[in-house]
């Protein structure tokens, strides 16, 4: 059987960086994608320093314990990053690299290292009072965690449009 790769895209007819495009196979199980949107009214350069560093992750997103850059890593494209956490009462610890850095506009990581092999990628752009950010997250389960993954996949989306709740509360109320 021959997988086709996916075709996202944005509303307004925008493509995704398909450099880096996630793919079922047999190791890896199937793909989850989740796409997601949030208006925030505050400055669009707030709302991307807030979220490209990693250091805030823990204030934004549930189940976050620490999210620190790796010493020696300049901010911006190719960055590393470690994030530990707890998911579906497993202890997470992953390695990111920055994939997209564009001040304002984009930001995108994927994973080197985790239970997940992951992309995750956020576009930014100003609307009439407010930014709107595009959020699109591709998954694999990679390794022997005992995932179901239609369950997996419900919790992921769930956490994911909590974050952006919560990121929408925090940033709004520091205005």
């Amino acid at each position: 059987m021959v997988l086709q790769p996916p075709t996202l895209l944005w509303a307004g007819g925008s493509t995704f960086n398909q450099q880096y495009l996630l793919y079922p196979n047999e190791s890896t199980g199937k793909l989850i994608q989740i796409i997601s949107n949030s208006q925030i009214y505050q400055p669009i350069k707030r709302v991307f320093d807030y979220i490209s560093a990693p250091e805030n992750d823990f204030q934004w997103q549930y189940g976050t314990l620490a999210s620190t850059r790796i010493e020696g890593s300049n901010p911006g494209l190719g960055a590393c990053f470690q994030s530990t956490g707890h998911f579906m009462g497993h202890r997470i610890q992953s390695t990111f690299e920055v994939t997209e850095f564009e001040p304002n506009q984009k930001y995108g990581f994927k994973s080197l290292s985790g239970p997940l092999q992951s992309y995750t990628s956020y576009v930014f752009e100003i609307a009439k009072g407010y930014t709107q950010i595009k959020l699109s997250m591709q998954a694999n389960v990679i390794n022997s965690m005992d995932f179901n993954e239609g369950i997996l996949e419900k919790k992921m989306k769930k956490q994911l449009k909590e974050n952006l709740a919560m990121l929408k509360e925090i940033l709004e109320a520091g205005s």
